[in-house]
């Protein structure tokens, strides 16, 4: 959790698992074999202090921006997938803990501002998912707790 990694080698997957209210944000360059993923814990880094920025979605998404641009990426060619984000607690969310819309919410907003659009999303329910970015297919899935791995993401 709140850890932040970008590839550029085609014998690496990148994986998230354990998304439950948090989100892994995987951002790929299309058609150019690079990619990062992030696993977000919390919508806003005000209340944290000396922490990863990935935990946080307001920093994450201009911190894996950087870090593929960084590796030769251009901006107009990422796009990003949005997994994760679910009411694991649903009691809660009357009592404004619906910890997983906060967060979706604000990976969304961090994007839009950043000029990334979303290729493909797999957010809400009320169960855990593991996020999978393989760059040498091209591929990222999503397999939910109890389920089947799916594409959601296909990247030529």
């Amino acid at each position: 959790m709140g850890e932040l990694v970008v590839s550029t080698s085609p014998n690496d997957v990148l994986v998230s698992i354990g998304l439950g209210s948090c989100i892994g944000l995987a951002v790929i360059e299309h058609g150019f074999g690079r990619a990062g993923l992030a696993h977000v814990m919390l919508p806003s880094s005000e209340s944290g202090t000396g922490a990863s920025p990935a935990k946080f979605a307001d920093l994450a998404v201009p911190a894996l921006v950087q870090e593929l641009t960084r590796l030769g990426a251009v901006k107009s060619r990422l796009g990003a997938v949005v997994v994760g984000g679910a009411q694991m607690f649903p009691g809660m969310a009357d009592k404004g803990l619906d910890i997983g819309a906060r967060n979706e919410r604000a990976v969304l907003d961090a994007l839009r501002h950043a000029g990334v659009r979303v290729d493909a999303s797999e957010t809400g329910g009320g169960k855990g998912r593991t996020i999978r970015v393989d760059l040498g297919k091209g591929r990222v899935t999503v397999k939910e707790a109890g389920g089947r791995e799916t594409p959601v993401l296909e990247v030529r």
